[in-house]
């Protein structure tokens, strides 16, 4: 295998809570070289986030922080310090990359904005992902996944006709920005490599996740219909929901779209003597009794161990699938055998799990190093990389600008 595929890059990451780090998370186990700036006076707040290995609470045992900051290197520096915005602009200085998420305005406000490190590296490329985009009536409104998740209007969807809508248990906005963010800051690369120039990412997170709302958008737009919460109906489909299976809380995922998977289900289930009634014949008489059949099929998936289910129906080419928790994921055989949880040894928390990414480059390699403890780096990167004498570093750490 050859170098890795980013080898060289260097970012400085003054990313904080999840769509920051996750973006620079993609880079640094592809081999950039990642520089995490942090500060003891305000801390990730990922850090603080449960779970904790051994349930001990810590600055470094973090799980959520640990899984968004693998490969990094951790620094601290004191953005409010008067001599520290002279310090990250020597990062600056060094980078090829920055990328932030704070509320627009912030980095302005301490000098840090596009128009003055510009200046510092002419051929700059910085990336700002935030809530709703730097410009606009609603930009500087600061919040986190859960109120874009809301804005988007992914939590009117969730939920059954009569009740009130449901929150996402993950962070959704978060993700689909992290990806967006890292696909354009590769084209910004490409297009630097080409031109020699570097550029601004304004990145609203809000408007990303918009996409994954399509249909029910483009349905307005045409038919001026206000989709509404479905529980877990399809109109293209039936039976189709999450139907119970022996054992203690376990489910599978069942969705039938026509007439002959319809025939193949009942078929897999061995033709019970409900299955036979004439109203069942068509997509239009299961959606018209929909909630008798899937009284019925609850019924009879109860006498089924979800995983027996799910491997009986695809047999039969029914889509299904066991609705797994965490346990059945981290022993799942495929997973297993990608190599998607990757062991990874951090020096508080010891011996864990990284997640990979679920893709793979077939001529170069990925790197997962355990996340950073808190200015775990400071000497290397100080001293090593911005090429501080022992003084000068010793004289800020004294002076509390690296803290």
């Amino acid at each position: 295998m050859t170098d890795y595929a980013l080898e060289g890059l260097k970012i400085a990451d003054f990313t904080w809570y999840a769509a920051g780090p996750h973006t620079t998370r993609y880079f640094a186990i592809h081999g950039a070289m990642v520089v995490r700036i942090e500060s003891e006076a305000r801390l990730d707040a990922t850090r603080a986030n449960a779970p904790h290995r051994d349930g001990i609470p810590g600055p470094n045992r973090s799980g959520t922080f640990a899984h968004a900051n693998t490969s990094k290197y951790g620094i601290t520096l004191d953005l409010r310090h008067p001599r520290g915005i002279e310090v990250a602009k020597r990062l600056v200085a060094w980078s090829d990359v920055v990328v932030e998420n704070f509320t627009p305005g912030t980095m302005e406000d301490m000098g840090l904005g596009y128009e003055d490190l510009v200046k510092i590296k002419p051929d700059l490329i910085m990336l700002s992902t935030s809530n709703q985009g730097q410009t606009g009536p609603q930009a500087r409104r600061p919040g986190f996944g859960i109120h874009l998740e809301a804005l988007s209007g992914f939590n009117y969807l969730i939920g059954w006709p009569d009740s009130e809508p449901v929150i996402m248990a993950g962070l959704a906005t978060d993700m689909i920005a992290a990806r967006f963010a890292a696909s354009i800051l590769l084209a910004a690369l490409d297009f630097r490599r080409r031109t020699g120039n570097g550029q601004y990412i304004d990145l609203s997170q809000y408007q990303a996740s918009l996409q994954f709302l399509a249909p029910p958008l483009l349905d307005f737009v045409v038919n001026g219909r206000i989709a509404q919460r479905v529980g877990n109906s399809s109109p293209c489909a039936a039976p189709h929901g999450v139907y119970p299976c022996l054992g203690e809380d376990r489910w599978c995922a069942i969705a039938v779209f026509s007439d002959q998977e319809w025939l193949a289900f009942c078929q897999a289930l061995g033709n019970p003597v409900w299955s036979q009634e004439h109203r069942w014949a068509t997509l239009e008489g299961r959606k018209e009794n929909e909630e008798d059949l899937d009284h019925l099929v609850a019924e009879t998936t109860t006498r089924f161990v979800a995983e027996e289910l799910m491997g009986l129906l695809q047999t039969h080419g029914v889509s299904a699938a066991v609705v797994k928790n965490a346990a059945d994921i981290y022993s799942d055989p495929q997973l297993k055998y990608r190599g998607h949880f990757i062991p990874v040894e951090h020096s508080e928390i010891g011996s864990y799990l990284a997640e990979a990414t679920g893709y793979r480059l077939s001529r170069t390699p990925f790197e997962f190093k355990p996340s950073p403890c808190l200015g775990e780096h400071n000497e290397h990167v100080y001293t090593q990389i911005l090429g501080m004498s022992d003084e000068e570093f010793i004289g800020f750490l004294e002076s509390g600008v690296i803290r």
